[in-house]
């Protein structure tokens, strides 16, 4: 099992919040790899919290997809396969689509130098060959695309599928080998923005998920 340590609470929210939060960090991460087992028990101790709490925390992730509880095989992190991968994949890529178009009709100029700025700070993590900055930057730069594309509904949906693609980002940047290809489609993708040439720029998003998807299935 990953090294979970104990976990600090917060005054602010409930302590199944805060263990259901450490456990899904956990396993997007890949600190918890699919198919590895869940013993309620053994991550109580871990976290230094009693039972119930994690009961309650493991029950949402599997009603989030990310764990699967099968009669008397216990509990496990949920595997990945292909069709979850396509599946997901291209209902991301329509989305980032129209999200990108959009984005690139109504950004307005603070929405585009927090983009830019973005890109410059995923620039400087691959320089330092920070592996972890570099995801983070990743995601911040799609979600500041979805926040410009000024429709909160497409946010919105877009926000459901946030904790099984960033699993599919982890599997694609899981070293530095796709890093280049992921800047090399993001300025082209910030250079249609900054045009404002929304089909093209919609089109790349489009193209840019593709490759992923196409290399996540390489990879497994």
């Amino acid at each position: 099992m990953a090294k979970l340590t104990k976990i600090k609470f917060d005054d602010y929210m409930p302590l199944r919040d805060v263990i259901f939060n450490t456990l899904r960090d956990a396993i997007v991460s890949g600190e918890l790899k699919p198919g590895e087992r869940l013993m309620e028990v053994s991550l109580a101790e871990k976290m230094g919290v009693s039972r119930t709490p994690v009961r309650e925390a493991v029950r949402k992730l599997e009603m989030e997809g990310l764990v699967k509880m099968t009669p008397r095989k216990g509990t496990h992190v949920a595997e990945l396969s292909v069709k979850d991968i396509i599946d997901v994949l291209e209902i991301r890529a329509a989305l980032d689509k129209l999200a990108t178009k959009l984005a690139a009709e109504k950004i307005g100029k603070d929405e585009l130098r927090r983009l830019e700025n973005i890109h410059k700070q995923y620039i400087s993590s691959l320089k330092k060959e920070n592996l972890a900055a570099a995801i983070r930057k990743d995601v911040e730069f799609h979600e500041a695309i979805y926040n410009a594309s000024g429709n909160n509904k497409l946010v919105g949906v877009a926000g459901n599928l946030r904790e099984q693609i960033y699993r599919f980002r982890v599997i694609y940047m899981k070293d530095f080998s796709n890093a280049e290809d992921v800047l090399k489609e993001h300025e082209q993708i910030l250079k249609s923005i900054e045009e404002g040439n929304c089909e093209e720029a919609g089109r790349l998003a489009e193209e840019h998920i593709i490759h992923q998807q196409r290399s996540i299935i390489e990879r497994m």
